[in-house]
């Protein structure tokens, strides 16, 4: 199918790209009606790949991205200023002790205001798990690079004087700093990425956390809706919102080497990677692993993708290992070879952590129109935080009327959890109201509530998962 513009993405073997900000909506509407896609502005291809799939449940699939993310970009404002005051109020709730201790802190002039660039501020993610220190495991304990990695992925979703305070102050490690950065396609900044460093004695490990999907970020939600992808020689087949978000050039793809104005947002892929090079160069008993929840995790096992690609020897012998939690799937098969192969070659661990019903990591669909696959070590988590090696998760892609009886069910009973898990595990494990509520639409929508981190730090400690990796 031939491109309708002159645009040359000689970096890619093949692509589909959807650009919906070129998409009217009877031309969405016609996607259903007419399999010559090559008819519509805003699909593009190339036209020496192979044909795009234009049988009805692909362009199906097709007219539902394109549709979902035009309705993100048309409520993207309102959204926004709706979360904000979400936000605002469950701060203002918290800060002052309770919803009854307002009124009294208003009269004695007590009254806090949040602040949302405040150190005290926390996000709506921060709000349904607000753990902020950690476990009190060691270095040398097996299970905690796992467990920091998880802090470090909920932690992401935090304003950058929180991070550094927490960091900082609680954590007592180095912070090196909190990165929004620019996605070329979209023209403006939507990812944001945390680096931090953990000293000890023996060795030094710099942390990278890249931030998942906001609720409440339009921006966030048209990169995972959108099934554009790009096939790299050898490579294999990557979605496209993630790519983008990674800092993919339009006509470059991701050069090894780029120059870029420092007073412009940096690109995520090479902000990390610079950072990463100066530091091994001065220091050389530093390792680093990467993290993400959600979005962030998909972001997680892509960048080492693009340092493969780049042949960085320096950071392959240096990185420790990936650690993603609730990830959606990131590429096709050939993808998934490419991957297992180069991190079996660098002796890198790449593990998936997924609890229960979550729905992101049963995403995009692993069927014969998406064909993505998911690759690694999967640990699978049920309700009672018991875990399993899979090589993929039951049920999935999700929609299944089978499961969805046993999956409420099991919703129910996450709820009646909430109630009995700090008597039972102790106080640190305690959940609050907002969780609570959230855990009411896992009745709705079996799969939602465990997505929430807070799921996801209790598996990496009331999991028995100090077999699966090595002691520091």
């Amino acid at each position: 199918m031939a491109s309708n513009n002159h645009c040359n993405k000689s970096f890619a073997k093949s692509y589909m790209l959807l650009k919906p900000e070129e998409a009217h909506f009877f031309d969405i509407i016609r996607v259903l009606f007419s399999n010559n896609l090559g008819h519509r502005k805003f699909v593009e291809s190339n036209k020496e790949g192979p044909l795009v799939d234009e049988s009805f449940r692909h362009r199906w699939l097709i007219f539902i991205s394109v549709m979902l993310q035009k309705i993100m970009m048309f409520v993207a404002k309102p959204l926004a200023t709706f979360g904000y005051w979400v936000e605002w109020f469950i701060n203002m709730v918290i800060l002052n002790g309770g919803l009854h201790r307002i009124p009294f802190n208003f009269l004695t002039g007590k009254l806090v205001i949040p602040d949302c660039a405040s150190h005290t501020f926390m996000s709506s993610i921060g709000n349904l798990d607000g753990r902020v220190k950690l476990s009190n495991l060691k270095r040398e304990d097996s299970r905690y690079y796992v467990s920091l990695a998880m802090m470090a992925s909920k932690a992401c979703y935090e304003n950058a004087a929180f991070l550094n305070a927490t960091i900082t102050n609680d954590w007592k490690m180095e912070f090196i700093g909190f990165f929004e950065c620019w996605n070329e396609y979209m023209g403006k900044v939507t990812t944001q990425l945390l680096i931090f460093l953990d000293k000890s004695e023996n060795s030094d490990t710099y942390v990278v956390a890249f931030r998942g999907t906001e609720p409440f970020n339009a921006d966030d939600w048209c990169t995972d809706l959108d099934i554009s992808w790009y096939e790299i020689h050898g490579v294999g087949r990557m979605h496209g919102g993630f790519m983008k978000a990674l800092g993919l050039q339009k006509n470059e793809g991701y050069p090894k080497e780029i120059q870029r104005d420092e007073n412009l947002s940096p690109l995520a892929y090479y902000v990390v990677r610079d950072i990463l090079r100066k530091a091994f160069s001065e220091n050389h008993k530093a390792k680093f692993i990467v993290t993400g929840h959600s979005l962030g995790g998909a972001l997680a096992i892509l960048f080492p993708t693009i340092m493969f690609l780049h042949d960085e020897k320096l950071l392959m012998e240096r990185l420790q290992g990936i650690y993603t939690f609730g990830q959606p799937r990131v590429g096709d098969e050939a993808y998934a070879t490419y991957m297992k192969q180069k991190l079996r070659e660098n002796s890198i661990i790449y593990c998936r952590f997924v609890y229960n019903n979550d729905i992101v990591p049963r995403l995009p669909y692993d069927d014969e129109d998406l064909l993505f696959k998911h690759f690694g070590l999967c640990l699978f988590f049920n309700r009672h935080y018991e875990v399993q090696v899979l090589d993929e998760e039951p049920n999935k892609n999700y929609f299944s009327l089978w499961c969805m009886i046993p999956m409420i069910y099991n919703a129910v009973l996450e709820l009646i959890r909430s109630f009995t898990i700090a008597y039972m595990k102790g106080p640190h494990y305690r959940e609050g109201w907002f969780l609570f509520s959230f855990r009411l639409l896992g009745i709705l929508i079996p799969g939602l509530p465990a997505h929430s981190p807070q799921d996801y730090v209790n598996s990496t400690l009331l999991g028995s998962i100090e077999h699966h990796f090595k002691s520091d």
